[in-house]
């Protein structure tokens, strides 16, 4: 099986890299993850990707100031360079141009602790919790110019419980997101997504647990 070359965007400690570093060490998993750039020298996930044996590189992106587009062709041509196949965000606090955007098209993933397309960019948990939902969670998704607004490849949710505090309610979030972003980079490295009309499709079934229903009335 010729496993996809896989490169991790991070900017700090990378507890979903983590993740994902853990679960490509399956014999039968899709991808090998062979890079972990930062744009932050000395960010904590540097040092584990390189504990597990993985290259790591640091494209400082402050030097570059207030030009995006020079940061970015610099981290494209290392990418390109380490024959990158899929690049998968993990933390990584930089907001992307069209330019790198296009530059990965239907190759860059991203995990986002809401469900889409509800609550895009910041403080998720606490805008959840003032809305008073009752059911809350995480999306694997494309990344697109536009913020958080890529085609889902999967999600994942959890119950919101009357006594949550936006850390309570982020641990269980992060739970599951370590649990869907590994399972959406196999389906989508092995060739089971299809991108039609700003939306994505699988060979995956659903969950067999088809309703999670919040608060449960027993």
């Amino acid at each position: 099986m010729d496993k996809r070359r896989v490169a991790i965007l991070i900017s700090g400690r990378g507890s979903n890299m983590t993740a994902l570093i853990e679960a490509a060490q399956a014999a039968d998993f899709p991808a090998e993850i062979v890079l972990v750039v930062s744009n932050i020298a000395g960010a904590a996930g540097l040092e584990k990707a390189a504990a597990a044996g993985i290259e790591t590189v640091t494209v400082a992106s402050k030097p570059f100031g207030r030009d995006r587009e020079a940061f970015e062709r610099q981290l494209n041509d290392t990418l390109v360079a380490h024959g990158i196949d899929l690049v998968c965000l993990a933390g990584f606090l930089r907001l992307l141009t069209p330019w790198f955007v296009s530059q990965w098209d239907g190759r860059m993933l991203n995990i986002h602790p809401a469900l889409l397309p509800s609550y895009k960019g910041l403080h998720t948990h606490e805008r959840a919790l003032a809305d008073g939902v009752k059911i809350h969670g995480a999306t694997v998704h494309f990344v697109v110019p536009e913020m958080d607004s890529g085609p889902i490849i999967m999600q994942g949710a959890v119950a919101v419980l009357d006594n949550d505090t936006p850390d309570t309610l982020a641990r269980r979030v992060l739970a599951v997101e370590h649990r869907i972003y590994p399972d959406a980079l196999r389906l989508v490295a092995s060739g089971g997504t299809r991108i039609a009309n700003g939306v994505c499709t699988s060979k995956a079934n659903g969950s067999p647990d088809d309703a999670l229903v919040s608060p449960a009335v027993i």
